[in-house]
């Protein structure tokens, strides 16, 4: 309950600034909104990098067991310091997406084909996308862009944007990302 309550205070107290427009989903406005969109042209970039692509190919053509074997509910028990969470990033996907993180990055993922992750710059809360918005949209060879949220797991205000990582123009997998609204300001 105090989660929900503060959820709907941040929301009314960035309402306020006049640069999130209260409605249901709160919706950024047409500023915001441009910055967001160089941003996701800067990260479909990224999603194109042969190691991004490399990553996902990779672990679409074969699952470790352990990881193929995880659940929600496993996932989220597993803590931050897990030796599976762990891998996730310290490999040459994550290494790119942390040099490539800036202020305004709150999160960064990528998952394959089967929705399950490849490589984050943080445990995120969901093991699996598939059948999200998020995922399957960009499946589609789409980007798509989330409402403003307080996310779960870094606790910021934030859009959530994803893109496609292509392999000879099919997508293959997607990159979500998550901008602080308050450094895009």
């Amino acid at each position: 309950m105090k989660l929900k309550t503060l959820k709907i205070f941040t929301l009314l107290c960035i309402g306020a600034t006049g640069w999130i427009r209260p409605s249901a989903g709160a919706e950024v406005d047409a500023a915001m909104q441009a910055k967001i969109d160089v941003q996701v042209k800067q990260i479909q970039v990224w999603a194109a990098d042969p190691v991004i692509v490399t990553a996902v190919k990779a672990h679409n053509a074969s699952v470790p067991a352990d990881q193929a074997a995880l659940t929600q509910d496993a996932w989220k028990q597993l803590s931050v310091m897990d030796p599976i969470v762990r891998s996730f990033t310290k490999n040459e996907a994550a290494l790119f997406l942390k040099s490539k993180k800036g202020e305004m990055v709150s999160e960064a993922f990528i998952s394959g084909a089967d929705g399950l992750k490849v490589a984050f710059l943080s445990k995120p809360t969901n093991w699996s996308h598939k059948g999200k918005a998020k995922h399957d949209e960009p499946m589609a060879g789409k980007t798509w862009q989330g409402a403003v949220e307080l996310d779960e797991s870094t606790g910021l205000q934030q859009v959530q944007i994803s893109v496609p990582v292509l392999d000879a123009g099919k997508a293959i997998g997607s990159l979500v990302v998550g901008l602080s609204l308050s450094k895009l300001e």
